[in-house]
């Protein structure tokens, strides 16, 4: 199964890495790049880049000791350059990068299918998959803004993308790795490392597979535009026939100690239970997520009416 291997949240900080320190990371990053694919080869490169520790930990081996969202830019911009020279000899090539070298990452692929006899086509789908699971099906406030393809002459890739939230001034770093390609939206995600976002849409989970399934029947029944009509109507009739009530917002945390609860505060509370997925229904809503205009806030309204009622 293709797996997103793990996720970083860092804070959000500005400006720009020094030149002089630039020149050494990618100096410095392609020499032990160099050791780690000549003694343990180029698949163990890949797995490594996809551990969030371990890149973290390159980074400010390469003299990145800052621990903000600027490490990854430094660092997949320092491999790009410091590789570049070297790809014939290490077989390893680095697309992508920020804002608008993230865009050129499908024509990067392309020239790099023609000259190595790889997929591009292939290549380029999984580049973009990769970005709208963590955009849209996924949607946990980070908007990508950086999106790094490594990819060997085996045809084998490592995905290093990132997202910022700018009213809470931080960045969430994704790592994804291709081995075991099976799904991409059927859990794919071996973990997520950070503090809790309180509520999101992970339409990737097992259990959205209903959701998923729904929206793809919504869509073949009724078709975009009159979902959106539909959810506009139910809207505009609520607000209509509601009149204005006493509204009361209740904070998102307050201290609550032990003495003030009673019973077995490890008592389960509910049970979730699972649902079997099959892979035609995966397949038929990653159609749905594979449009090329599909944007975060469609799926948001397609899925909004099927979430279960809260009391």
């Amino acid at each position: 199964m293709v797996r997103r291997s793990g996720s970083a949240d860092l804070p959000l900080h500005g400006g720009h890495v020094p030149s002089w320190l630039a020149d050494r990371m990618a100096v410095l990053g392609s020499v032990i790049c160099q050791a780690i694919v000549h003694h343990y080869g180029r698949d163990e490169f890949l797995r490594r880049l996809s551990h969030p520790f371990w890149f973290q930990s390159f980074g400010a081996l390469m003299g990145m000791d800052w621990h903000s969202s600027g490490i990854t830019t430094s660092v997949i911009g320092a491999l790009k350059r410091g590789l570049a020279p070297l790809g014939r000899e290490l077989g390893i090539h680095v697309c992508g990068g920020r804002g608008r070298h993230s865009r050129k990452t499908p024509e990067e692929l392309t020239m790099l299918g023609d000259q190595l006899g790889l997929d591009a086509a292939a290549l380029t789908r999984a580049s973009r998959l990769v970005a709208k699971v963590d955009s849209a099906a996924v949607q946990d406030g980070f908007d990508l803004y950086l999106h790094g393809f490594f990819v060997t002459d085996e045809g084998l890739w490592t995905v290093v993308q990132q997202g910022m939230n700018g009213d809470k001034r931080q960045a969430r770093r994704y790592h994804w790795h291709s081995q075991g390609l099976v799904s991409f939206v059927d859990q794919p995600h071996t973990a997520i490392d950070g503090p809790a976002q309180g509520e999101i849409i992970n339409l990737t989970d097992q259990r959205a597979e209903r959701s998923r399934s729904a929206q793809v029947d919504l869509l073949a029944v009724w078709g975009p535009d009159r979902i959106i009509d539909e959810w506009r109507t139910l809207n505009h009739a609520a607000e209509d026939e509601q009149p204005i009530l006493p509204h009361l917002v209740m904070p998102a945390h307050h201290d609550v100690r032990s003495s003030m609860i009673c019973g077995n505060l490890n008592s389960p509370h509910c049970q979730v239970t699972m649902v079997e997925t099959t892979q035609t229904a995966c397949a038929q809503w990653l159609l749905v997520l594979e449009e090329k205009d599909r944007a975060a806030s469609d799926i948001r309204v397609y899925c909004f009416p099927l979430l279960p009622d809260k009391h």
